[in-house]
């Protein structure tokens, strides 16, 4: 597999009311196509803002991103970005919610459409097209969220906490569902998260960043953890393992 996302001595200084703040400083990184990698760190680290440069929503004051070999400048239709909650919007259908992006892309075309009707088949919402947000489970929500970013059909997915604003037990759940869908619909997926069982359940590899400016501390390869589910991922005896490495990790940051 070729290398799709790769970030060179990548750093990010930027201006604040207090003087100028260091987010990034000399990180690095790369991720094949098909890969699936988690990015963890102390909160406050710039994981987020990680995730905006891979976007092309700012740009770095060091360094580059390469994005399927070219280097970002701008916001590509390559890329699909997940935010911290659906933003789904109450007054829309869920219909119209998941056409949105096609919407202001001006690409809401009868082929595109038949798309997103193909996916929310597979996906178990076709029967909710025209109920409201407000009528469907927290993770049937992240579902649509989720729909609706791969409506347009990007190459990549970057994931900014999707599953922070959901109880305990349905972020269990829905983490196997994005996974699930992620896998078959043959997506590169970059997440960024503060849980490292999520992280451990959820990925190919972890990359773990260091407090503030965050550079790479580690990247954790899960073997053959990437043979087994989230949910089975949980119950392996290896888990604990690369759970505790990465809390000792993070703990030296505090």
């Amino acid at each position: 597999m070729g290398m799709i996302i790769e970030l060179q001595q990548v750093a990010l200084t930027y201006q604040s009311p207090d003087g100028e703040i260091e987010a990034l400083k000399d990180v690095s990184f790369h991720m094949a196509e098909g890969e699936f990698v988690s990015i963890i760190g102390p909160s406050g680290c710039g994981k987020s803002t990680l995730l905006s440069l891979v976007a092309g929503l700012e740009k770095p004051s060091h360094g580059a991103i390469w994005v399927d070999g070219d280097i970002v400048t701008a916001p590509s239709p390559k890329i699909g970005l997940m935010p911290q909650r659906d933003q789904l919007f109450e007054w829309r259908t869920i219909w119209s919610n998941v056409t949105l992006g096609l919407e202001v892309r001006h690409e809401n075309t009868p082929k595109r459409q038949a798309h997103v009707r193909e996916l929310l088949e597979r996906y178990g919402l076709s029967e909710f097209l025209s109920k409201k947000p407000s009528q469907l489970s927290g993770g049937m929500r992240q579902r649509c969220a989720l729909i609706r970013t791969l409506a347009t059909d990007p190459r990549i997915l970057l994931l900014d906490e999707p599953f922070s604003a959901l109880d305990y037990q349905t972020r269990l759940s829905v983490s196997d569902d994005i996974h699930s869908i992620i896998r078959q619909e043959k997506k590169t997926a970059l997440l960024v998260t503060h849980d490292i069982s999520e992280a451990i359940s959820m990925s190919d590899r972890i990359v773990v960043l260091s407090h503030r400016p965050a550079t790479v501390k580690a990247i954790h390869d899960l073997g053959e953890l990437r043979l087994l589910s989230p949910m089975e991922r949980r119950d392996a005896p290896n888990f604990r393992t690369y759970f505790n490495q990465i809390w000792k990790e993070l703990e030296i940051n505090v």
